[in-house]
């Protein structure tokens, strides 16, 4: 359901806003940062930033580059953003979104989208850029390097990536953004003869201190500024992260000294041998009266007073009316979510509804279809077991006739058989018991015999012996 509802919002987001904001990772065989390389002075990108993990990006909005980005995949954060100033825009709502192609470049999106539309659909998402979770509840907010305010609607809607923020507290964002409006208003654009000529380059330097372990806080962000005009200056402005109310100018040698080791921002350090001193110090004095909180351009105090008081009655007139339509807008579009959730809940009951039907109906038709094939495929085997079972029984009733008329007929034959037997074996028995009763007697007379010697046998040894014992003997020789 939630991805449903994520998928109807997503299209009607493409419906109502058709020119999200794009972005193009630009590939190493590209030279600098391709269509993005009118942000640079000469169209030549800073030198200098050659880490393999530095990545370049060509952030665009309806198919038009709008600025360039260098981003960091080490510390998840841009190191510098190249913008031109087109014209201040009222503030705009916050779309922020996301780069598929850091994280994923074999992806076929090609363009920036919101991170809650693009879950599963990109492989290893936030392993090398900061994602939305990064910064919810660190104290931390994703500040823009290319303010918003700076720029024009198109250019605007462009500058809401993560790509081109980095973790402020929430002082720091606020003075970055206020200062650079200024600075930029009313010291750099006055004094740039071509306002078309005017190369900005804003920046951050990473610093140990990680977001939840991933993002790094920067050390300081600064401002690189480069009139490339008849009467051209460049400047720099650096703003420390422990003190939102520094802001110290600096020429653009000595912040690049404060930067990576052979950093070059602008080509030829931007009119190096033709810069303007006269400009250069008419524009440090306004970035100075910036810095001490005064108005640049005096002569025109009392009409910017009396517009300041204008606008805050205004506002103070127009903030019912404008929190009254934001209160409208916000009913209308859960009106409209709502609609949407319930129409998908009634379709989803409906089509669940019809599909347990057709699969109950379909369950039903197997289970019918499978019992009559059983009882067809059981009809054959049925009939020939009784035909077997019939034939068996058929033979068991032959074999037991024929058992018993064996048994019935064997007792006049073995009767008969034995009374033929009976003379034959009659006969033939007189030999034998002749020859036993002639043994018979034979032994006995041959008994009698054997008693007898026997009998005399004794008598004569007796007699011997007595002899022996009392007759004298006559000589040696009886």
């Amino acid at each position: 359901e939630r991805t449903m509802k994520t998928s109807i919002v997503f299209l009607l987001c493409i419906s109502v806003f058709p020119g999200f904001s794009q972005g193009r990772v630009v590939r190493e065989d590209e030279t600098g940062f391709a269509e993005c390389n009118v942000f640079f002075s000469g169209q030549v990108p800073p030198e200098g930033f050659t880490e393999p993990f530095h990545v370049k990006i060509c952030q665009q909005y309806n198919k038009e580059p709008r600025f360039a980005t260098l981003y960091s995949t080490k510390d998840k954060i841009p190191l510098y953003s190249a913008f031109k100033f087109t014209k201040r825009a009222q503030s705009e709502e916050e779309n922020w979104l996301v780069e598929p192609q850091i994280d994923d470049p074999e992806n076929d999106l090609h363009e920036m989208v919101h991170e809650a539309d693009i879950g599963g659909t990109v492989a290893n998402l936030g392993a090398n850029q900061a994602l939305t979770s990064d910064y919810v509840g660190s104290g931390y907010e994703r500040g823009l390097l290319n303010p918003s305010l700076l720029n024009e609607k198109d250019f605007q809607v462009a500058t809401y990536t993560l790509t081109n923020a980095v973790p402020l507290s929430p002082a720091l964002s606020k003075s970055w953004h206020r200062d650079i409006g200024k600075v930029v208003e009313q010291a750099l654009i006055p004094h740039c003869s071509k306002m078309d000529h005017l190369y900005l380059l804003a920046g951050a330097v990473p610093s140990h201190v990680q977001v939840k372990g991933k993002v790094s806080v920067p050390e300081s962000l600064w401002l690189a500024a480069c009139c490339d005009a008849p009467e051209g200056w460049s400047l720099g402005l650096v703003k420390k992260n422990n003190d939102e109310n520094s802001l110290a100018d600096l020429t653009v040698r000595e912040l690049e000294k404060q930067l990576l080791p052979g950093v070059h921002l602008f080509k030829g350090n931007c009119g190096k041998d033709k810069q303007s001193q006269k400009k250069r110090e008419a524009v440090l004095q306004a970035v100075s009266q910036i810095r001490s909180g005064e108005q640049v351009g005096t002569n025109n105090d009392q009409e910017t007073k009396e517009n300041g008081l204008v606008r805050r009655v205004a506002g103070i007139i127009a903030t019912p009316f404008i929190k009254l339509l934001e209160l409208l807008i916000y009913i209308f579009v859960e009106l409209v979510k709502f609609v949407f959730y319930f129409l998908w809940l009634v379709v989803k009951r409906a089509v669940g509804t019809i599909l347990g039907g057709v699969c109950n109906l379909w369950n039903g038709m197997v289970s019918y279809l499978k019992a009559i094939s059983m009882v067809l495929i059981s009809i054959p085997y049925d009939v020939g077991r009784v035909i077997v079972n019939i034939f068996l029984g058929f033979l068991q009733i032959v074999q037991d006739v024929m058992s018993l008329t064996y048994r019935i007929l064997s007792i006049p034959v073995g009767f008969v058989l034995h009374l033929a037997a009976f003379p034959y074996r009659s006969i033939c028995a007189i030999p034998s018991v002749l020859q036993d009763m002639a043994a018979g007697i034979v032994g006995t007379f041959s008994l009698v015999i054997d008693a007898t010697a026997a009998v005399l046998h004794g008598f004569y040894y007796l007699a011997w012996h007595i002899l022996k014992r009392f007759v004298p003997k006559g000589s040696s020789g009886d």
